[in-house]
């Protein structure tokens, strides 16, 4: 039956005509009343009625052409929008040439990397240089890319390639996540990538690298350059008398190459010796030795009997084993973690110096050298000590050696002396009404182990030696109060971290009428017995109430030489042991900045110490020049126990706004005379970054608005620019603090729980000033019942103070007594760790003796056990032969056995005929009975039977 819609139906019927097939509904064919045919059958019939249509109008021939105009209308119409919907593609344009035509750069700017390889198989070092015509890093250096090659272009060969082209062979064959890129090949060796800076004398230094791996020693002078620098050195010795090339140049050659490729700074450097007796100084003998020199650890030579002796091994060897004094940092001004990493291994001294790679010579390159072999020489190393004369240019007698070995015997320590330099000191009164004062020699005794001679003939001491003697003095002067009589009582201690030096005290209590002693108006000790030395003289007058920094003392007083004593070995004699850092000035400069560096400045040289742990940084006087002397001045700071530094607060311009601003800007320099004025004043904390904050805006420029500007003030602080001492830092943003007048150390933080709004500004800011307090309400002068309650109060405090010190040196006498019994116990178990020593040798002695028995007893078992192999192996074919003999055997009886049957058959045969022949009548005698056609065996045969029993008998 035919689907078709029964709406349909007529109208099919009536259109029969039109579908000469047939086929329509109710006819036996197929039915074609399908969608489609039903679609293309309503065409036809408003075709048909148009038609009919036109046909009517016929006596009008101008509406005719009107509907064919209309229609071809349409149907361009139809057709354009149809083209316009579909996808356009222009075609990219032809790439032009990146480098100008009279460039010494050859540019492949249609990404031609076949002729690239084709070219680079004729030259020495070639350098690829990938990049990309709209990457603005590859514009940037394009130009220094030529300037490189137009002083390197006579040896090397320069390549630029366009790898963006779509139809070039470089971007179908090569896939780089960013541009550009650079390739250096030396021969057939490579490609080793260039990740430094963009900028030419760096470039054109790691070109040079790659062109000249080894650096070739000569002398000893160059051997001592080679050794003293601050890169980890490769040596190698060859002798290249015996052949042009002697065996194991190449490999070491390549692994200097092998270095460049997998740290691109180049921090190792590969050298070649070539005379024996300068081979001898760093322990090199055979040819072909491969030592890497280390300055404070022990030096090695390459095990080439533990490892193959290839390039890949000695430059893996030759990077796990190096030792740097200190490190560059080339932060790439992207987002990494850099400087994050290095800041969590402790303190970081951050040097900032103009760094030229192109130089010959770096002079404060070497002073940072000498300096960090300083600090980091704790034992007194004497091939230490030897560079360090080679670097500060001293005459010094020729090497013996330069091999770090260790002593068999240390020789016998010197007796120790002490130096002393002493200062007299007053100790506090011990109240208003005392009448007593306790005078103290304090004496910093440095012995030989720790100092040296000093260059001036009075021992002098620095002043934040003498100022942490001060300080840990003051902690155990209870026992010098209140002598009851003249006598002196004397102490010593030791100091913090130093086992060469300890302190001393002599004390004794005076009257405070003793005239000669003590000066009635300044209270100040003096003591005429005591000579005071001409440092110490000065700076009681220079500056009596501070303590300057080293610095200031060593060009206050240049004769006086500290260096030798103080910084040799610092980094083990501190808690606070410092990384140091290395950042080109010229190329980094803006993190100096960051860091507190003038913006501004002739000579980009920056110094800063940042501890990230303690959460603050200090930086060098930028008044004073980046030199040896400074340097150490500026880590001895540091590395004291009571350091003069003082944390570097880093902060912005100074905002200088019109008086007519409601809220008042705060930087650094600005917060002491805008916070802490005689005025009420509401700080608010923000940051740029704080999307909270700039809704608050509004409700403090209506506080501000509501508040008299003569009593109160409205501020605000941005502490993403600018720092504050930690006693004023908040640990939330947005944070509002309130300072009231005159009572600044009151300061109250807005709760966080309630919301910031001007009615709850203006509560919490009544309720925490004070009105009563302000000078006006107070009264001129105090009363005489307040005097005399503050006396009685003073007076039960004093005598509270009292208690509580008696305490204190009673628990001081209980915590001697436990002292003197931790030590008995302490010599105690010395001894019984000695005595457990002695008998874990004794074992140990046990155990060697029964490891070599138990060895022989192995071999001996060894032995035993390959003999009775042997002797079973013998028996196998003892066995097999026996075997064999016996199979030969039953063959041979076999054959024995048909032998006899057929002899007996022939012989009885011919018996039996002879018989007939001679008796054909004779009867057969009577006896043994036979068979029929039998005869008996001759004689012979049983013979022959006896002599093979035999025979058998004797082969079994």
């Amino acid at each position: 039956a035919c689907a078709c819609n029964p709406s349909y139906s007529g109208r099919l019927r009536q259109e029969n005509r039109l579908n000469p097939r047939g086929g329509g509904c109710g006819e036996p064919r197929s039915c074609h009343c399908t969608p489609a045919w039903a679609t293309r059958v309503k065409l036809r019939l408003k075709k048909k009625k148009i038609i009919q249509k036109l046909a009517g109008h016929g006596g009008r021939p101008e509406l005719l052409c009107g509907a064919v105009a209309l229609g071809c209308a349409l149907l361009l119409a139809l057709k354009f929008t149809c083209s316009r919907a579909k996808d356009v593609i222009i075609p990219a344009k032809p790439p032009v040439s990146f480098f100008s035509p009279r460039s010494p750069v050859l540019d492949l700017f249609q990404g031609q990397l076949d002729y690239a390889e084709y070219v680079r198989r004729d030259s020495e070092v070639v350098l690829l240089f990938f990049y990309a015509p709209w990457c603005g890093q590859s514009i940037a250096a394009r130009a220094e890319i030529e300037q490189a090659a137009s002083r390197l272009s006579d040896q090397v060969l320069f390549v630029a390639i366009n790898c963006w082209w779509n139809q070039g062979k470089c971007r179908k064959q090569k896939h780089f996540f960013y541009f550009p890129v650079i390739y250096l090949y030396h021969r057939s060796f490579g490609p080793i990538e260039y990740k430094g800076p963009m900028s030419a004398v760096y470039i054109e230094k790691f070109v040079r690298r790659v062109m000249k791996p080894l650096l070739y020693i000569p002398s000893q002078s160059e051997l001592l350059d080679f050794l003293s620098n601050y890169e980890p050195g490769v040596l190698g010795y060859f002798e290249f008398s015996g052949s042009p090339q002697p065996p194991g140049y190449l490999t070491f050659f390549t692994s200097a190459l092998h270095s460049l490729k997998k740290d691109y700074l180049g921090t190792v450097r590969f050298g070649v010796i070539t005379n024996k007796h300068l081979a001898k100084l760093v322990s090199l003998v055979h040819s072909g030795s491969v030592y890497l020199h280390r300055h404070f650890n022990t030096s090695l030579v390459f095990p080439r009997e533990v490892l193959n002796y290839t390039a890949e091994n000695i430059c893996k060897w030759a990077l796990e084993n190096q030792e740097t004094l200190f490190r560059w940092l080339w932060p790439h001004g992207g987002k990494s973690l850099l400087l994050n990493n290095e800041l969590k291994k402790g303190p970081a001294l951050f040097l900032f110096i103009p760094f030229n790679p192109l130089a010959e010579s770096h002079p404060l390159i070497d002073e940072i050298t000498e300096v960090a072999l300083e600090y980091n020489n704790c034992h007194g190393d004497q091939v230490v000590e030897r560079l360090l004369q080679h670097l500060r240019r001293v005459d010094a007698p020729v090497l013996e050696s330069l091999a770090l070995e260790v002593p068999a015997q240390l020789p016998d320590p010197p007796p120790i002396t002490a130096s002393p330099c002493c200062n007299t000191v007053v100790l506090p009164q011990w109240h208003s009404f005392s009448r007593t004062h306790n005078v103290c020699e304090l004496c910093v005794n440095q012995t030989s182990g720790g100092m040296k001679p000093s260059s001036v003939s009075v021992p002098q001491c620095s002043f934040f030696e003498m100022a942490a003697a001060l300080d840990s003095f003051y902690l155990k002067e209870q026992t010098f109060y209140h002598v009851a009589s003249d006598s002196i009582e004397c102490s010593n201690f030791l100091t913090s971290y130093s086992p060469f030096s300890y302190y001393t005290a002599c004390c004794r209590t005076i009257s405070r009428g003793v005239s000669g002693f003590i000066d009635s108006e300044q209270g100040v000790f003096e003591a005429p017995t005591v000579a005071f030395s001409s440092l110490e003289k000065k700076c009681e007058v220079d500056a009596p109430s501070s303590v300057p920094h080293i610095e200031e003392n060593r060009y206050l007083f240049p004769e006086v030489d500290m260096t030798s004593t103080n910084f040799t070995g610092l980094s083990c004699r501190t808690n606070k042991t410092l990384n140091i850092y290395l950042l080109d000035s010229n190329l980094f400069w803006l993190y100096a900045e960051r860091l507190g560096a003038p913006s501004s400045t002739q000579v980009k040289e920056f110094a800063a110490i940042v501890d990230v742990k303690e959460e603050s940084h200090y930086i060098l006087d930028p008044k004073q020049a980046l030199m040896k002397l400074t340097l150490e001045s500026f880590i001895q700071n540091f590395s004291v126990l009571y350091s003069p530094l003082k944390r570097h607060l880093i902060g912005s311009g100074s905002a200088q706004f019109p008086s007519q601003h409601l809220i008042t800007e705060v930087t650094t320099d600005t917060f002491w005379e805008v916070v802490l004025q005689k005025q009420d004043v509401l700080l608010l904390y923000y940051a740029p970054w704080c999307g909270f904050c700039p809704s608050l805006n509004h409700i403090f420029i209506q506080l501000a608005r509501n508040l008299p500007m003569d009593t109160f003030t409205v501020a605000r602080i941005d502490v993403s620019q600018n720092d504050l001492p930690w006693e004023f830092m908040v640990d939330r943003l947005p944070t509002v603090l309130f300072f009231p007048c005159n009572r600044k150390d009151l300061s109250v933080k807005y709760p966080e729980d309630l919301p910031i709004t001007l009615p709850n500004l203006l509560r919490f800011i009544l309720h925490h000033s004070d009105p009563a307090s302000s000078p006006q309400n107070v009264a001129n002068s105090p009363t005489k019942e307040c005097l005399q309650s503050e006396a009685v109060l003073q007076r039960g405090h004093i005598s509270h103070l009292e208690r509580e010190i008696q305490k204190l040196r009673a628990e001081i006498s209980s915590l001697q007594r436990a002292q003197v019994q931790v030590e008995s116990q302490l010599s105690s178990a010395r001894r019984d760790e000695h005595r457990l020593r002695q008998q874990q040798r004794a074992l140990e002695e046990q155990h060697s003796l029964l490891h070599a028995h138990s060895e022989q007893l192995q071999a001996l078992y060894e032995q035993k056990t390959r003999e009775l192999q042997e002797l079973a192996r013998k028996l196998q074919e003892l066995a097999d032969a026996s075997e064999n003999l016996l199979t030969e055997n039953t063959w041979l009886k076999i054959l024995v056995a048909t032998m006899e049957r057929k002899l007996e058959g022939r012989d009885g045969a011919e018996s039996l005929a002879a018989q007939r022949e001679v008796h054909p009548k004779q009867p057969e005698p009577s006896g043994t009975p036979q068979l029929p056609g039998s005869s008996p065996p001759p004689a012979n045969v049983s013979a022959t039977l006896v002599s093979e029993r035999n025979n058998e008998n004797r082969t079994d």
